[in-house]
């Protein structure tokens, strides 16, 4: 069981430290989280809502380490893992 960082909005930087540094980390990118940079995350699974990239007009911009989720993926890892909420 690893633990889930859900992060929805721009303002969630210090979310994403706190990510980088949890060697048991997932992270989700939703709504306004995608435009976040995760450039630097290596380490530790980044996932993004495939309809939130695309209705912002992300497709080309997204790294090919983020891996691209339905909503309805969130919800199986939600139900698999231990959620963290940061909000």
């Amino acid at each position: 069981m690893a633990n889930l960082y859900l992060i929805h909005n721009k303002s969630s930087a210090e979310a994403l430290a706190l990510a980088q540094e949890d060697k048991e980390a997932l992270v989700v990118l939703l709504q306004d989280g995608v435009f976040l940079d995760v450039s630097g995350f290596n380490k530790t699974q980044v996932y993004a809502i495939k309809w939130d990239v695309d209705i912002r007009g992300l497709n080309q911009r997204t790294p090919n380490t983020v891996k691209l989720i339905s909503y309805h993926d969130l919800v199986d890892l939600i139900v698999a893992n231990k959620v963290v909420n940061l909000a």
